[in-house]
């Protein structure tokens, strides 16, 4: 069995799509502008631009979070992803608290994000499984996360409470290790039509 690496590392992650950086207050003007570009879906949380600032402090404060910007090759950003609920222990990690402005929405962006970061957690961090969670109504995150090959685990039924007081039911997703090469190959295969 391979050595568990120290977790989280702060790590650079680059493809020929995007590039993923640790998330910095230096990132704050342009997410504040790609978020613009998608605000007001009441089933997700994405700051609003004036919460940017607020938003990055939060996600830097977490120590079972490591978070990332999302940027496009020429290094602007775009998003923010997660390495989130990271259970060192147990070798498990999570991929959430994902956005993206609507520009780079149906790009090869999202599929090699994806592919970098379960690369990351599964050959690097040694995971033995990822997840993903949504909201029950987000069926655009819903059938992303099944493209990607995950395998829907179950619903979380009154999960969360959200910001306007309604229930959230979460719908929990993994890929576990016996599983990564051919989802590795699947998502490969998915890239070269953005090649």
């Amino acid at each position: 069995m391979k050595p568990v690496c120290t977790w989280p590392a702060p790590v650079n992650l680059s493809g020929d799509h995007v590039k993923l950086a640790p998330l910095s207050l230096d990132h704050a003007v342009d997410l504040k502008r790609a978020c613009a570009e998608v605000s007001g879906l009441w089933y997700t949380s994405i700051p609003t631009p004036d919460g940017m600032e607020a938003e990055i402090k939060r996600r830097l404060s977490l120590t079972d979070m490591q978070p990332f910007t999302v940027m496009t090759p020429d290094g602007t950003p775009v998003g923010m992803t997660t390495f989130m609920n990271i259970d060192a222990t147990h070798r498990r990690i999570e991929i959430g608290s994902t956005w993206y402005a609507k520009s780079v929405q149906r790009s090869g962006l999202n599929t090699e994000a994806k592919l970098l970061l379960l690369t990351h957690a599964f050959e690097v961090l040694n995971s033995i499984a990822v997840e993903f969670k949504t909201h029950f109504m987000n069926q655009q995150s819903r059938a992303a996360i099944a493209r990607l090959g995950a395998k829907q685990d179950g619903i979380l039924r009154n999960h969360m409470i959200s910001p306007d007081g309604s229930m959230r039911d979460t719908v929990c997703f993994s890929i576990i290790a016996g599983e990564w090469p051919a989802v590795k190959m699947n998502l490969r295969h998915k890239l070269e039509r953005f090649a």
